[in-house]
């Protein structure tokens, strides 16, 4: 028997690897085949689909190049290509599951059930559980009742799938209108299922108690599971159930919707570590049946930024309408996919925009205050943060231990530094041994040349609760260099550095203990390496070249700063 193509066995990384080498060499598709593998290595689908597209007109073409193509199309969404792609590999390659996710998503997405099942009693095979809800939701396509709860029986015997197949009978007895028989399987205690909603199946539920008329339990239920959520959909249920009124049972119309279901949960179950190119055919798949489905186009979004494919992440994120339920998310998503491509001011516009959308989230403003943040608008940054927290402290809640946190480094960057000491100091009621906070009001009290004694007690916490910190453990050394004790300092400064051998702030640190010892050749060359890691932001580089030519003494007296053997 064959061995069967599984979708997490033929990556497009392995499956070039399969490619002979020496057919490569012999016909000059040498430049194509690196090209494609390199672009697989990196999940750069787009990059890789020209080069695929080559190799399969050349004499190298086989079977697991074009599996390897077919999926490239499903991820990309192209999926008229992958249709034809899959067409021809499932010929070549009978148990290609690639050649089968796709056919199955093309079949349902047009609802010809007839062809799910041919394509599944011809054996085409995409996973065991999948398979037999596509069997499930086909029959029921067709009318064939029988079949439908044979299948769904004989995948609930499958190792942790009863759960989830209960809630796809609920859905198909709630598609033929047998509501009484739908809420009784979510409610059954024994089924599981309640307990295993997510957001798409509390509006079923609650949806299914609607139709049933009760509008209190239906109400209950969405307040519990989306209180302080923003979603318009919801808002209009809740509205209706408020005043009486049942909403059609519309999360799902026609069993290929109830397949799109399986497939989004299947995506959900196998991201992750190694998963996630099989999560993104999942959801695509998921996508192509049911193109209405925010969490699974929230989800693209979110798998291309963990596969480092930034511009399709923003474009995943931007198909997402305002009143999806998911504006927000991925707003946000789409700000940092900006911010990680280098267009920081692109993000703050998304994200003033989406504060001008929801003028009441506290969310939405931290967010916006983050990135004005980092961009140094620190003064913006301020009235954001402080915004953040009025709004918390309207709602009765208390701002988490970050919030003060981010708005302390705000108001230490602008100069602001009583106001920054207050919020640090208030982070750390709630956060009392948080290496971060205790580290960062350390190390400003040891610059400060402040309340060094309780400066060096926090910082030996903070090293305590993170010991692998390279600007920790800097902060350790540099709170003893300030009291004097030199000798004690050395060691852990050179510990920090070999934590962080490339930051020119922590060479620079050592450099001064090395000069205070008296080793200047090692002061010199930790200065010189400072310089070749620079520039940085906290680092005057014009003064770390001073020191190299004259020493930190003079330095220091040119300063008006007191020589490190006189501090106290």
């Amino acid at each position: 028997m064959p061995r069967r193509i599984t979708l997490t066995s033929l990556t497009l990384a392995a499956a070039l690897a399969l490619a002979p080498s020496v057919s490569v060499a012999q016909d000059g598709t040498a430049g194509a085949f690196l090209a494609a593998r390199a672009a697989g290595t990196a999940n750069d689908f787009v990059r890789a689909v020209p080069f695929l597209e080559r190799l399969m007109d050349s004499e190298i073409a086989n079977p697991q190049l074009r599996d390897s193509l077919t999926g490239s199309y499903l991820a990309l969404g192209r999926q008229e290509e992958a249709a034809r792609a899959a067409g021809i590999l499932l010929d070549e390659l009978p148990q290609s599951s690639t050649a089968a996710l796709v056919l199955m998503a093309e079949a349902f997405s047009t609802r010809d059930y007839a062809a799910v099942l041919a394509h599944l009693d011809a054996g085409a095979l995409t996973h065991p559980a999948v398979d037999g809800l596509a069997r499930a939701w086909a029959n029921l396509g067709q009318g064939s009742m029988a079949e439908v709860f044979e299948a769904f029986d004989e995948v609930a015997a499958q190792d942790g799938m009863e759960a989830f197949t209960f809630y796809c009978r609920a859905l198909a007895l709630a598609i033929v209108g047998d509501f009484e028989g739908a809420v009784e399987i979510i409610e059954g205690p024994e089924t599981g299922v309640s307990a295993a909603l997510n957001r798409r199946g509390v509006i079923a539920h609650a949806q299914i108690l609607g139709q049933l008329e009760r509008f209190d339990d239906a109400l209950e239920l969405l307040n519990r599971a989306f209180n302080g959520m923003q979603d318009e959909r919801v808002e209009q249920m809740k509205s209706a159930y408020a005043e009486g009124r049942a909403v059609p049972f519309d999360l799902i119309a026609d069993p290929a919707e109830g397949m799109a279901e399986v497939l989004a949960v299947m995506a959900s179950a196998v991201r992750g570590g190694q998963g996630g190119f099989d999560a993104l055919l999942y959801a695509r798949a998921a996508e192509w049946i049911n193109p209405q489905m925010p969490d699974v186009q929230l989800m693209l979004g979110q798998l291309f930024v963990e596969l480092e494919q930034p511009e399709l992440a923003e474009t995943a994120f931007g198909v997402l309408p305002p009143d999806s339920g998911f504006d927000m998310a991925a707003t946000l998503g789409r700000a940092q996919v900006l911010d990680n491509l280098g267009q920081l001011d692109e993000a703050i516009e998304v994200l003033e925009d989406l504060v001008a959308r929801y003028p009441d989230a506290a969310g939405a403003h931290q967010a916006l205050a983050d990135f004005l943040r980092r961009a140094e608008r620190h003064e913006e940054s301020l009235g954001a943060y402080t915004r953040a927290i009025e709004l918390l402290e309207a709602q009765g809640i208390e701002a988490e231990w970050p919030l003060w946190f981010s708005r302390a480094v705000a108001h230490e960057r602008s100069g602001q530094w009583a106001e920054a000491e207050a919020d640090f100091r208030r982070a750390l009621v709630d956060a009392p041994d948080q290496p971060l906070v205790l580290n960062y009001l350390g190390y400003s009290l040891v610059e400060r040349r402040e309340n060094l004694d309780e400066a060096l007690e926090m910082i030996e916490r903070a090293v305590a609760g993170d010991p692998d910190s390279g600007y920790i453990v800097d902060s350790l050394a540099w709170a003893l260099f300030r009291l004097g004790r030199y000798e004690e300092a050395l060691p852990h400064m050179e510990r920090a550095v070999e934590l962080m051998p490339s930051d020119p702030i922590l060479n620079d640190h050592l450099g001064d203990v090395y000069w205070t010892l008296g080793r200047y050749r090692e002061a010199r060359f930790q200065w010189r390496r400072a310089l070749s890691f620079g520039p940085h932001d906290d680092l005057d580089m014009d003064r770390v070249r001073r020191k190299i030519e004259v020493g930190l003494y003079e330095v220091l007296e040119e300063e008006g700063e007191p020589l490190p053997h006189q501090v106290d």
